[in-house]
């Protein structure tokens, strides 16, 4: 499919658009030089006039052939971002029109609407972001409500942030398979696991020269995060050592919250949980995804639904006062039934927190990639199963406190995170909202710096796969002296 772009620089906007629609379909974004328009296409038009912008869509689709325009005025406050919304309507429009269907999120793209109705409500109030978001953005009145109710719980969050505050971020990246929907980094244990002791060993080194680095710059540590791939892949002794790494190394004094994601189920076991528990650690993920075997198995997972409810009893058991738990929505095979099963009997259980994913079809997934795996068939509806997952976790006395979009989502729906009252992931508010620096140690990990009060990040990339970590760690240790620069300009 091609966009043809005329008179603006609304690129990124446009794409993203049609793939809303067409997640799968291959899409160039042109330049329109005059030239002969082959089918399918879309022709997008921006032309000034006096003090006007004419602005025109044009989609034709087989035996579609329709134009959307509007007129935007040069003197609006700002004219750029109310053309480009403006064209993202005209196209918005045409494409509902000619598929027949709607977008739950209107034409709002972005991976962080709770930020900017965030932003909106105080600009102006609470009122004026919901009719912004259900007027100008067409979002549905059932997000814009979800975005209302989140927003309030991430602000008590957010508050707590200060100008010298960070969070911390380490990758273990290793898994026991992959699932065939996972586009991270992680390596298999089975094809990487002689690079488990070599990088485990490397990552303390970088925790420790990244922690003198902290202190140098006098910074609070407000979260810890250790996540993946599976860090419980690592041993107990390992998973022991790497935490006292953490502790004594950084000063936990003020730290609200250090979480482990002990992830599958197949690599929880009592010793390393006491590992984690003897370190001071209560918060816990342990992900399920489903609790249907045949989807586990098609998604590639090698344990099943007892070995989660067990792996559950056993944390509790040992003294687990916070322990968090992952669905998906819209994995192949899955039907609307039994996402609901699942749930139920993950409510049953009453963790603490329940995050409810919606599957993203990445590229370079299983799922995605040519030839590969299992391809989506889903007998249910991903709208549907967070339908029902808001209604039930709200009756079970659960709240939404944090909120974020992928590109490519089933539906073009959303991640929400729930909470019962006083159990909020401090950490995933901090780092999606990107409130203040996020210093990562580990492959794939990547450091934001962020100017307090501010807008701008600047990033710090680590090498992405463990092999490449080992061998270029010198390198990873001269980046993170970066962090001193950036801390020293604001000074």
């Amino acid at each position: 499919m091609m966009i043809y772009i005329d008179g603006h620089s609304f690129y990124y906007e446009m794409e993203n658009l049609v793939r809303l629609f067409y997640p799968n379909e291959k899409i160039s974004v042109v330049q329109y030089n005059g030239e002969e328009m082959q089918k399918p296409f879309i022709l997008t038009e921006m032309k000034t006039a006096g003090d006007y912008a004419d602005i025109s869509v044009g989609i034709c689709f087989d035996d579609f052939d329709k134009i959307e325009k509007e007129r935007v005025s040069l003197n609006e406050v700002d004219f750029e971002k109310t053309a480009e919304r403006t064209m993202a309507v005209c196209l918005y429009r045409l494409l509902c029109v000619y598929t027949g269907k709607t977008q739950p999120w209107g034409i709002l793209t972005g991976v962080r609407p709770i930020k900017l109705f965030r932003r909106l409500s105080e600009q102006y109030d609470e009122q004026y972001a919901c009719n912004y978001f259900t007027d100008k953005l067409l979002v549905s009145e059932e997000k814009t409500r979800l975005s209302a109710v989140t927003e309030k719980y991430e602000r008590k969050i957010l508050s707590l942030s200060r100008n010298d505050s960070f969070s911390l971020y380490i990758s273990i990246p290793f898994c026991p398979t992959r699932c065939s929907y996972c586009s991270f980094v992680s390596q298999t244990v089975e094809k990487a696991g002689k690079l488990v002791q070599p990088y485990f060993e490397m990552l303390c080194r970088e925790i420790k020269a990244t922690a003198d680095i902290v202190k140098d710059l006098a910074l609070h540590l407000e979260s810890v995060y250790i996540g993946g791939g599976t860090p419980t892949t690592l041993n107990a002794l390992q998973l022991s050592e790497l935490i006292n790494c953490v502790k004594n190394n950084f000063d936990l004094a003020g730290c609200r919250e250090f979480t482990v994601e002990a992830g599958r189920p197949d690599t929880i076991d009592k010793e390393k949980l006491a590992a984690i528990l003897n370190g001071g650690i209560d918060r816990i993920s342990i992900n399920p995804q489903t609790l249907n075997d045949s989807v586990l198995n098609t998604i590639g997972r090698k344990h099943n639904s007892a070995q989660t409810i067990e792996a559950f009893e056993l944390a509790r058991k040992m003294g687990f006062g916070h322990i968090n738990m992952d669905l998906i929505a819209g994995l192949p095979t899955e039907s609307t039934e039994s996402f609901i099963s699942t749930l139920d009997r993950i409510c049953d259980l009453s963790p603490e927190s329940i995050t409810v994913h919606t599957l993203a079809l990445k590229r370079s997934s299983k799922l995605t990639m040519q030839g590969e795996g299992v391809r989506t068939d889903n007998k249910g509806s991903a709208a549907a199963m967070l339908e029902y997952s808001e209604k039930k976790l709200t009756e079970c006395g659960y709240h939404p406190y944090y909120l974020y979009r992928q590109t490519r989502m089933e539906g073009n729906l959303e991640n929400v995170g729930w909470a019962k009252d006083g159990f909020d992931g401090v950490y995933n508010v901090f780092v999606m909202d990107e409130t203040h620096t996020i210093i990562g140690c580990g492959a794939g990990a990547v450091t934001k710096l962020k100017v307090p009060g501010g807008e701008s990040l600047t990033r710090i990339f680590n090498y992405k796969y463990p092999y490449e970590y080992i061998s270029g760690f010198e390198e990873i240790l001269r980046r993170k002296e970066k962090i001193r620069d950036f801390y020293a300009e604001l000074s």
